[in-house]
C-alpha cells in the first residue's frame, strides 16, 4: 500500500515559482478585495491608521504561520488516511480551524510574557484573528493550489501581506476623508463600502497577469 504524498518542488526556476506565488497572493488574488475574505475587520479596524498597521502586521504573521503548519498537517497527516478510507476532506475544514485558534491563543500567550506592551498594543487584535475568515481562507486556497513546505510559507506571506496592504490603505484613505467634505447620505459606512468597491476594481485588474 502506497501513501499519498505532497508534490514534489521542482528545484530549476523554484525561486521564481516562489515570486509569482507571492506576487499573486499579494496582488493578483488579494485575499481582501478580490476574494472579499475578512471584510468585517477591514472596515471596523480601517478607521485609524496605527490601528490598521498593527492588526495587519498580526494578520501577516498568523497567515504566514498557519498556512505552513496546516500545509505540513494536510499532506503528512490528513492525505495518507485516504489510503485507510478515513475521509479526510471532511476532516480538513475542523482541523484548520483548530490550528489557526490554538496558534493565536499560544501567540497571545508568549507575546504577553515575552513584552507586555506589544500585548497591550496588539491584544485588542488578536481575539479578532481567529474569527477573520481571511485566515481560514489562505490556507484552503493553499491545499486548493497543491502547495506545500516552502511554497506554502511563501503563499500564506503573501496572502497577509494582501490584506495588510488593503487595510492601510483604506485607513490611510479614512484618515484623509476626514478633513475632506463628504455628502451627509454618504457618511459612514456608505462612504466606506464605496471606497472598498473602488479598491477592489483596481486590483480586480491585476486578475489574469499572473495565475498560480
Amino acid at each position: 500500500m502506497i501513501l499519498a504524498q505532497p508534490p514534489t518542488e521542482l528545484q530549476p526556476g523554484f525561486a521564481a515559482t516562489l515570486l509569482v506565488i507571492l506576487v499573486s497572493a499579494t496582488f493578483t488574488e488579494n485575499i481582501l478585495l478580490t476574494r472579499f475574505l475578512g471584510m468585517c475587520p477591514f472596515l471596523s479596524i480601517s478607521r485609524q491608521l496605527k490601528s490598521a498597521v498593527g492588526m495587519g502586521l498580526a494578520v501577516v504573521f498568523v497567515t504566514t504561520c498557519t498556512c505552513f503548519l496546516n500545509a505540513t498537517l494536510y499532506w503528512y497527516v490528513l492525505e495518507p488516511l485516504k489510503a485507510y478510507h478515513i475521509p479526510a476532506e471532511s476532516l480538513k475544514l475542523i482541523l484548520f480551524i483548530v490550528v489557526i485558534a490554538a496558534f493565536v491563543q499560544l501567540m497571545e500567550m508568549l507575546i504577553e510574557r515575552i513584552s507586555i506592551g506589544l500585548y497591550f498594543a496588539l491584544g485588542i487584535f488578536l481575539p479578532l484573528i481567529t474569527v477573520n475568515c481571511a485566515i481560514l481562507g489562505a490556507s484552503l486556497f493553499m491545499i486548493n493550489k497543491d502547495l506545500h513546505g516552502l511554497s506554502a510559507l511563501v503563499y500564506g506571506f503573501g496572502a497577509g501581506l494582501g490584506w495588510m496592504i488593503a487595510i492601510v490603505l483604506m485607513a490611510g484613505i479614512r484618515q484623509r476623508l476626514k478633513r475632506s467634505k463628504v455628502p451627509a447620505a454618504l457618511e459612514g459606512p456608505g462612504i466606506t463600502l464605496i471606497i472598498a468597491g473602488i479598491m477592489a476594481m483596481a486590483f480586480v485588474i491585476f486578475q489574469g497577469m499572473i495565475k498560480l
